[in-house]
């Protein structure tokens, strides 16, 4: 992992998740997020998950609901959610 990779994670009484370092949103549900980070892929599995606020400028990302438990990859996927949406 680079020295310069900028990336948080706060939990918040397991009701709220607040990230910065947020590259790309690969997959969203009510269980599951699936996101990129500067440092890998981060899983958020619960329920009644949403995203409640997501700037792609700075990187922020807001994740409210039942949190079950966040996870990381090292992998990096291929083509995201945003790079669909903005070919």
């Amino acid at each position: 992992m680079p020295e310069n990779t900028m990336h948080d994670l706060v939990i918040e009484s397991r009701k709220k998740v607040t990230m910065t370092g947020i590259v790309d949103v690969e997959s969203f549900d009510e269980e599951t997020i699936v996101a990129e980070s500067e440092c890998g892929e981060i899983f958020i599995k619960g329920s009644l998950l949403k995203i409640s606020r997501l700037s792609v400028e700075s990187g922020d990302m807001i994740v409210e609901g039942n949190i079950d438990a966040v996870s990381y990859s090292e992998g990096k996927a291929k083509g995201g959610f945003f790079s669909k949406v903005f070919r």
